[in-house]
């Protein structure tokens, strides 16, 4: 039934005016020409054009931070960034989702753009290893740039370093504020659960 579902929808597809992708609770993909409760969006769209690697049947990875903890551990040491704080960006970037995809196309666990992916030779934003290497990478390359002052790394990683360059500091977009918020609570929060201080 699901698989002749999305075969009408596929062949259907013409006629929509916006494509909705969500993932169900058990890691499920749903394709819909309309909003669905009780289902997480992971994109919406004008065409079904090219979404083949969302639709794909991806195994999803659970269990938050510890599901990870390899790969972040490792792209902490080689690069020098706290573990807390790369935990801390994920949660807020993506909830540990590594299929998360924004409005924006932003992708994976540290919700990488296409020319940031490019930057790092990422060849498969959504794979979690190579994904948070790069993230981590560029947060190293920020820290670097911004000489080590967090909340403007942050800010840099959510609005862009130029913004950050161009407003002399913090840029005035209420969207980066709440973030840097949300990054620095989460980071303390990890840091207690984890490493005691």
């Amino acid at each position: 039934m699901k698989l002749l579902l999305l075969g009408l929808l596929l062949t259907a597809h013409s006629a929509f005016a916006d494509v909705y992708i969500y993932q169900g609770p058990n890691g499920e993909r749903m394709i819909s020409d309309r909003p669905v409760a009780g289902y997480q969006l992971v994109t919406k769209r004008d065409t079904i054009t090219n979404t083949g690697h969302i639709l794909a049947n991806r195994p999803i990875e659970t269990g938050g931070p510890t599901a990870f903890k390899h790969h972040i551990r490792r792209a902490s040491n080689q690069y020098g960034v706290d573990a807390a704080l790369i935990e801390a960006v994920i949660q807020i970037e993506s909830g540990f989702n590594p299929n998360a995809v924004s409005k924006k196309g932003a992708t994976g666990l540290m919700q990488l753009m296409s020319a940031t992916a490019s930057q790092y030779a990422v060849r498969d934003r959504f794979d979690p290893r190579q994904n948070i290497n790069a993230g981590v990478q560029h947060l190293r390359h920020l820290i670097d740039r911004f000489d080590g002052e967090i909340i403007l790394v942050l800010a840099a990683y959510n609005a862009g370093a130029g913004a950050v360059e161009k407003h002399r500091g913090v840029p005035p977009y209420p969207e980066t504020k709440r973030y840097i918020s949300k990054v620095l609570n989460m980071h303390t929060h990890y840091r207690k659960l984890r490493y005691g201080s």
